[in-house]
This record gives structure tokens, C-alpha cells and sequence, in this order.
């Protein structure tokens, strides 16, 4: 694997691959998801004192209105999402402005796991009142078609542990079948079955893991 090119297909990637393509998907998905606010890179101290640049991406205070008489809609939140780079000074995204709908926030963060080599999606959802949601609520929020992605995936499953950075108990998609997946996603993707460009490692990642979570990117994102 290198950094400055390309990501071999056995799945993984370094810490410096994932900054590189961290910055690429952010780039990307500020230019070609106007419906959402762009994800941010959060830079941490350097522990081991290293010239390793460490950080993770953050997108927050994502609002979903959960009908209170009712399930989830069924379109992904990048349909329903009312934000636009006009309106960079309101801190929060609204899908759907509804009395009768209850307002649940979630966050999200994109880490880099140093023991399988490559990212993982941790997130929370909490209720306007700060309280944390439980799993059962967070699968009532998603759309039906990531439920069902979920219940019938081989790659990952949630679990709840503690976040690697804040210390606290977040939820996360496990990583432990994403180096196999992202080596086949790279085989069938790249003209020459080998190799796929280090930018694009977390957008190609994001396309799949993100439908997980109700999350979708734009096709512009893919190119």
C-alpha cells in the first residue's frame, strides 16, 4: 500500500492512506452532497510523538424526525435532507419539520482501526433532551432496506463499545469482514482487478457501509 497512490487489493489501508482518503471523501462529498452539512476532520495529539498526522471525520447533529404514530420513511436521509452550503451558520440538518414528529440527532464518525487496518463507522443517536438512544430505537429510524441489509449482512454487525477517541460508549459497524469485501469491491471495480486509487478507498468504502445506516452518496462521488 502507498499512500501517494494507489491501495492494493488484499483490503487494507495505512493510518497515512486513510488521511489522504479521508480528506478525498470529505472534498467529494462537499462538492457533490449539497442536501447534508460536509463531514470534518478532527485532528488528535500525536501520542507516540511521531510525524503521523492522526484524526478521524465527524459528521453531526444530523436531525431525523421520527413519527410519533409510525416507522421510518422509506427514501435514505440523503433524499429527505434540508441543508444547503447557504445555510452554513443554522448547527443543525432538519429532514422534515413536523409538530407530531419527535427529533432524534445523530452523529457519526469515521475511525481508523489500526488492528484490521481499515475504517470503521461509529455512531450514536440521542434524543433532543441529550438521553441516548437505545438499538432497537436507532433500527426504528433507519429506512427499511438498512434493516434488512443489516439483519442479512456477512461482512458486519453492530456492537457497542467504547469510542476510541471521546471515552464514552458509542455504536460501531465491526470491521471484521470489511478487508474481505473492499478486496472483491476493488477486483470487480478496477480495470486492472489489482488496485484501486487511495482517494477513492473511502468513498467506495462509504458506498457500502453507509447504506448500513441510511446514509447514500451521489454516483458523482464514485468517479
Amino acid at each position: 500500500m502507498d499512500s501517494a497512490g494507489e491501495v492494493v487489493n488484499d483490503g487494507k489501508i495505512t493510518l497515512e492512506g486513510f488521511t489522504v482518503a479521508a480528506r478525498a471523501f470529505a472534498d467529494k462529498w462537499k462538492r457533490h452532497n449539497l442536501s447534508f452539512p460536509p463531514w470534518s476532520w478532527v485532528p488528535l495529539i500525536n501520542r507516540t510523538m511521531l510525524k503521523k498526522e492522526e484524526g478521524y471525520l465527524s459528521l453531526e447533529k444530523i436531525i431525523i424526525l421520527s413519527s410519533l404514530e409510525g416507522s421510518a420513511e422509506e427514501e435514505s436521509l440523503d433524499v429527505t435532507a434540508d441543508w444547503s452550503e447557504k445555510e452554513e451558520s443554522v448547527d443543525l440538518t432538519v429532514l422534515v419539520q413536523n409538530v407530531e414528529d419527535e427529533a432524534h440527532y445523530y452523529d457519526y464518525h469515521i475511525v481508523y482501526s489500526a488492528s484490521y487496518m481499515v475504517p470503521m463507522l461509529y455512531f450514536r443517536g440521542y434524543s433532543s433532551d441529550g438521553k441516548p438512544l437505545s438499538l432497537d430505537v436507532i433500527k426504528r429510524d433507519l429506512p427499511s432496506s438498512s434493516v434488512s441489509l443489516l439483519l442479512e449482512s456477512k461482512w458486519t454487525f453492530i456492537t457497542q463499545e467504547e469510542h476510541p477517541y471521546l471515552n464514552r460508549p458509542w455504536f460501531k459497524l465491526h470491521p471484521c469482514g470489511t478487508e474481505e469485501w473492499i478486496k472483491l469491491l476493488s477486483e470487480s471495480s478496477s480495470s486492472d482487478g489489482c488496485q484501486i486509487p487511495v482517494e477513492l478507498y473511502l468513498v467506495s468504502w462509504f458506498s457500502v457501509v453507509g447504506q448500513v445506516v441510511g446514509l447514500k452518496i451521489p454516483r458523482e462521488m464514485l468517479i
